[in-house]
C-alpha cells in the first residue's frame, strides 16, 4: 500500500518507466508550446554493466526522439555513465552518445552532480566538446566556486543552465542561507545575461548568436528580475530559457509561455523514481513540503 502511494505521487513529477511513456508527455507539451528536456533517471552507477546499459538507454532515447519528431534534448549524469568507474570508463560510454546526438543532431547537457565530482565533471565537459560542441553544462549558485567558473565557461561559450542547488554540502564551500544562494544566483545569471550581451553586439555583423542562458528555477521573483533585464536589454526573449521540472508550477510555465519566453521542462522518466525522490527529500526535507504543495496546485 504504502509503495502503491509513493509510485503515484511520483507520477505527478515523472512521465513514466519507459522511453514510449517519455516520448508520449513531450508531444502532448510540445503541441502545448513547451520545448522538453529529457531525463533517464539514475547516477552513482558502481558497475560496468549499468553504465553500459544506461548508455544504450540513453542512445536509443535519442533515436526516438529523432524518428518521432518531437521538440526534446537530453540531460545526463556522468555518474550514471561511468564516472565512479573512472574517467576513461565514463568517456568510452560518453563518445557513444555523443556521436549518436550529432547523428540526430541533438543537445546534450552534462548535470552538474554533488561537488565531489566537479572538477572531473567540468573536465570532461570541456573534453566532450573537442568531440561535438553541442553540450552544455548545470551549474550551482549555492557553492562559492561557481563564479569563477562561469567566467571559464563564458570565455569558452558553454551553454549554462543556472540552478540553484539540491546537495547537501559543507558551508565551507557553500551558501546556507536561502537569501545568499538566491541573491548568487541572479548576480551570476546577470552576470552572464551581460556577457551574451556583448558577444551578441560583437558578433551582431556576422549573424552569430551566443549560447543562451537557461535558468532552472520555479522562483518566481528570481525569474521575474531576469525577465525584465532580458526585457530591457535589447537582446531579443530567446536568449533566457526558463526550465521548471515537469508538474511543478504549471501556472508560471502557462505564464511565461504567453510572454513569448522559451520554457523548457525538465521530463525524468525511468525505473530509479524511487531512489530519485528520495535522494532529493534526504538532501533538503523541505524538498518534501515543496512536492506536496504542487501535488495539489
Amino acid at each position: 500500500m504504502k509503495w502503491r502511494i509513493a509510485s503515484n505521487f511520483a507520477l505527478r513529477f515523472i512521465a513514466g518507466e519507459t522511453i514510449d511513456d517519455a516520448i508520449d508527455t513531450v508531444l502532448r507539451l510540445n503541441n502545448n508550446g513547451y520545448y522538453v528536456t529529457v531525463d533517464f533517471l539514475g547516477e552513482q552507477t558502481i558497475s560496468e554493466t549499468d553504465a553500459q546499459n544506461s548508455t544504450m538507454e540513453i542512445v536509443r532515447l535519442l533515436e526516438r526522439i529523432q524518428s518521432s519528431q518531437i521538440e526534446a534534448n537530453v540531460s545526463i549524469k556522468l555518474s550514471q555513465i561511468g564516472l565512479m568507474l573512472g574517467e576513461e570508463s565514463c568517456k568510452q560510454n560518453l563518445i557513444k552518445i555523443l556521436n549518436k546526438a550529432n547523428e540526430t543532431n541533438n543537445f546534450i547537457r552534462i548535470d552538474m552532480e554533488d561537488s565531489s565530482v566537479t572538477d572531473q565533471t567540468l573536465k570532461i565537459l570541456v573534453w566532450a566538446r573537442t568531440i561535438y560542441d553541442r553540450v552544455g553544462i548545470v551549474i550551482q549558485s549555492y557553492l562559492y566556486r561557481s563564479e569563477e567558473d562561469i567566467e571559464e565557461l563564458m570565455e569558452k561559450q558553454i551553454p549554462i543552465r543556472m540552478v540553484k542547488g539540491a546537495y547537501k554540502e559543507s558551508h565551507k564551500i557553500s551558501f546556507k542561507n536561502k537569501s545568499d544562494v538566491d541573491a548568487n544566483f541572479v548576480r551570476l545569471s546577470q552576470n552572464i545575461i551581460s556577457s551574451i550581451k556583448s558577444i551578441h553586439d560583437v558578433d551582431r555583423d556576422e549573424g552569430k548568436f551566443p549560447p543562451v542562458l537557461a535558468i532552472g528555477t520555479h522562483d518566481e521573483k528570481i525569474i521575474k528580475i531576469l525577465v525584465n533585464l532580458i526585457n530591457n536589454s535589447g537582446l531579443p526573449k530567446k536568449s533566457l530559457e526558463i526550465q521548471m521540472l515537469y508538474g511543478i508550477r504549471n501556472d508560471l510555465q502557462s505564464h511565461f509561455l504567453k510572454e513569448g519566453f522559451p520554457i523548457r521542462i525538465y521530463l525524468p522518466y525511468g525505473t530509479h523514481w524511487y531512489p530519485y525522490f528520495m535522494r532529493r527529500l534526504a538532501e533538503r526535507p523541505a524538498n518534501l513540503w515543496f512536492f506536496v504543495k504542487n501535488l495539489f496546485r
